[in-house]
């Protein structure tokens, strides 16, 4: 699952903190900066979670419309075109065929 290959959360980025050096970065730039990593990480992880979401509905859909299927698996418009024409054989015998 994704969620166990994300290291990071939005929490963990709005906590970290850096140390502080003589010729350091500026620390609002850097705060500012890190506010933006911030909004796009939480975008990312909620639009993770719909599409996430819309697999299960889309895999759900398929079973349920695989389950109404009234012709077998594999079976194709000729091999149902040869059956129905083999049943008339079976039917009707000869008398179509005259």
């Amino acid at each position: 699952m994704l969620s166990d290959r994300i290291k990071l959360t939005a929490k963990d980025i709005l906590e970290k903190e850096f140390k502080v050096s003589m010729r350091g970065y500026n620390q609002d730039e850097v705060d500012k900066f890190l506010d933006l990593i911030i909004k796009d990480y939480e975008t990312f992880h909620q639009q993770i979670e719909e599409l996430q979401q819309e697999n299960m509905r889309l895999k759900r859909q398929l079973e349920e419309a695989q389950k109404r299927q009234s012709t077998p698996a594999g079976t194709t418009n000729f091999d149902i075109l040869q059956r129905l024409s083999n049943l008339e054989k079976h039917v009707f015998g000869s008398k179509l065929y005259d």
